[in-house]
């Protein structure tokens, strides 16, 4: 059986970061408005550890600012409960997200010193021209570089990028893709760009400079990488931005079950494969009963689109709890 896992997120909300990303408003984002303390990080780990379960590991994950651009007293700080957690074996792993421009070897022993086990990279695209009109403040050369430290140091290394930034294209997205896989992270990330109050980007968009991607479109693009990244065994950690306040998104592709969408999109590429030709106008699919809302799909859009293209008069789903969570299987028809 294997483990779960969890997480638990301490978000920095632009702490550390030098830049103001066109897209970016952390406070926002994370939904946090103060900064986080070694008081409140020690904090957090104790109301975990008192829900851990047997067969469970855990780890703390810094995420929001640019975990490396904080002060290395700041660092050490809030890393310190985390590593006496570690050593206790209450904690089994430290994450953090940086900005690719803020790992050399002296942050890298740091982290070492201080029990990180993975580093996420804020990556956004791989094309130097969407990069730059983001204002990010960074080539996608020193993406690799970082990359390769990162893993060259014995690190786990993560992923972050954004889709339908300005200047952005499904060929560009691809190709970001396939400099992610070359990298070899073990996770990713995927957040499709929104426009959030209070930003450079709202500013464009209310001038009818910008156009974000819509949330057809979105789960399309993501459907693809997610695709990508799999086939290469890259984990995908998260697709969508969580802790969203619908007021403070001004357009673009939100929605509150962002990921589930994409699974949904996939899977049905998966279905159709799997029932070309079947003999009968009566399917029968059995899966883990916690499959059974990605197969369907949204309001069951699977199901009804599979009757559409291929003429099935009725779908019937088997629950079955010995099956792996994530899969289906068609079964021969009942004659």
């Amino acid at each position: 059986m294997n483990k779960k896992h969890k997480t638990i997120p301490v978000f920095v909300p632009h702490l550390g970061c030098p830049q103001d990303c066109l897209f970016c408003n952390q406070k926002k984002i994370t939904g946090e408005l103060q900064q986080v303390t070694a008081e409140r990080v020690q904090e957090l780990i104790q109301i975990a550890a008192k829900h851990k379960q047997e067969r469970e590991t855990l780890e703390i994950g810094f995420f929001g600012g640019s975990f490396t651009g904080i002060s290395p007293a700041v660092q050490e700080a809030l890393l310190k409960p985390a590593l006496e957690a570690k050593k206790q074996g209450i904690l089994d792993g430290i994450r953090l997200s940086t900005r690719p421009d803020y790992i050399n070897q002296e942050v890298i022993d740091r982290l070492l010193r201080f029990g990180v086990t993975t580093v996420e990279l804020g990556a956004q695209s791989m094309d130097d021209e969407v990069l730059k009109r983001a204002n990010r403040g960074h080539e996608a050369v020193q993406t690799v570089e970082a990359a390769r430290m990162i893993k060259a140091n014995g690190l786990g290394l993560g992923l972050q990028m954004m889709i339908g930034l300005p200047g952005d294209t499904l060929k560009k997205t691809l190709q970001t893709a396939e400099a992610f896989c070359e990298m070899e992270p073990a996770c990713v990330r995927m957040y499709p760009t929104l426009v959030i109050k209070e930003t450079a980007l709202a500013e464009l968009w209310k001038a009818n400079k910008y156009q974000p991607l819509s949330l057809d479109d979105a789960v399309d693009w993501c459907k693809q990488l997610y695709q990508i990244f799999t086939a290469k065994q890259i984990d995908v950690i998260r697709m969508g931005l969580l802790n969203m306040k619908p007021e403070d998104v001004l357009a673009g592709p939100y929605h509150p079950s962002f990921g589930e969408l994409v699974l949904s999109a996939a899977c049905y590429d998966e279905l159709k494969k799997a029932v070309t030709g079947y003999p009968s106008k009566f399917l029968r699919l059995q899966m883990h009963p916690s499959y059974v809302s990605v197969l369907c799909g949204h309001r069951k859009k699977n199901i009804m689109k599979l009757k559409e293209e291929f003429g099935f008069e009725d779908i019937k789903i088997i629950h079955a709890e010995s099956m792996r969570r994530g899969s289906f299987k068609v079964l021969t028809p009942i004659r």
